[in-house]
């Protein structure tokens, strides 16, 4: 027969084995948590890096049959011009307002480089008169007309 001390023997026993696998759990859990996991190599990394592709070799796996291709025209220097404002006194003196390349109007003074070897010669009421750097007149460009 079982007696009441032998009984509290295993309960004690039990309860002690139950907490020492609670301490035991938040040990290796505080110790998961608060470690910080180790930094990847980096040659690891560089082994991730998806290796360069040759756009022509892919064009000839699939299928693509090798054809040349034409530089784009260079476009003309009047559709590089944009007049959209000018500032003019009688002496042909004052500034324009001009887009270069489809970019936002700036303001140049007469004189002043709009581009390589392109210089604002002068303005007038509605034009302004783009010449090359030695002083030859290139280019004319003129205001839309107004709307009535």
């Amino acid at each position: 027969m079982v007696s009441n001390s032998q009984r509290k023997r295993v309960v004690a026993g039990a309860t002690f084995v139950l907490w020492g696998l609670v301490a035991a759990s938040a040990v290796y859990w505080g110790l998961k948590l608060t470690t910080r996991p180790a930094a990847v190599p980096a040659a690891v990394l560089a082994a991730r890096t998806p290796p360069a592709t040759d756009p022509l070799a892919v064009a000839r796996l699939l299928g693509a049959s090798p054809v040349a291709v034409a530089a784009a025209p260079a476009p003309s220097l009047a559709s590089r011009f944009s007049l959209v404002g000018v500032v003019a006194s009688r002496s042909r003196q004052g500034a324009a307002l001009i887009a270069v390349d489809g970019k936002p109007p700036k303001p140049f003074r007469v004189g002043a480089a709009l581009d390589e070897g392109i210089v604002l010669q002068s303005v007038e009421n509605r034009r302004a008169v783009l010449a090359s750097a030695d002083g030859a007149p290139v280019l004319t460009l003129d205001l839309p007309p107004l709307r009535k």
